[in-house]
């Protein structure tokens, strides 16, 4: 059995979460192994989208680690324990992880990413005019750059289609200005509208 059968099968075609029924998913929880069902949970978008911080934080959505964070699956218990770190400053949050046992695997396996010690605040990239960017937007530049390394000089209202973000940067992104891909700060674009 496939995978993501066997998920679908476990949860009743239900988020593991939260049991939604729309837009499910495989998550793997990081970090991975060997990717068996154990380390993997069955997600709807909502969750996913605020588990990855592409979504601030719904606290009354987050509820639901109320019955999660007592399944014997262990991706699961280990999701629900990084969630409610998140979440810590809700009183409901603080109680439950009190009430949560993790064995010593387990909470090693909870604590390896580091994603218990964030708050829940999302950081997206913005523009100059704090407009969210997202990749492929088109931006124009709002002050004349001049490209470190090189002899191009990036002007004043330059058009800079289908950028892509920087991951591990909330400050950069990445255009082609005259065929040449270079890193622009997000406090020196607008997004095109």
């Amino acid at each position: 059995m496939k995978l993501e059968e066997h998920l679908f099968n476990r949860s009743d075609s239900k988020c593991e979460l939260c049991t939604s029924t729309d837009s499910l998913s495989v998550y793997e929880v990081p970090p991975k192994t060997q990717n068996t069902a154990e380390e993997c949970v069955l997600v709807c978008s909502k969750c996913l989208a605020q588990i990855e911080k592409k979504e601030t934080l719904d606290n009354k959505h987050w509820a639901c680690l109320n019955a999660s964070m007592w399944s014997e699956v262990p991706g699961v218990q280990v999701l629900s324990w990084r969630m409610l770190n998140r979440l810590r400053h809700e009183s409901w949050a603080i109680d439950n992880l009190d009430m949560m046992y993790l064995d010593d695997d387990m909470l090693s396996w909870a604590k390896a990413t580091g994603d218990h010690e964030n708050d829940s605040a999302v950081e997206f990239h913005k523009d100059a005019n704090n407009n969210i960017l997202e990749n492929g937007d088109t931006v124009v530049l709002v002050k004349t750059l001049d490209v470190k390394g090189s002899s191009l000089s990036a002007k004043l209202g330059t058009v800079v289609k289908n950028i892509k973000l920087v991951d591990d940067n909330k400050e950069q992104i990445e255009g082609r200005i005259e065929g040449q891909l270079i890193v622009i700060l997000t406090k020196y674009v607008r997004k095109q509208s």
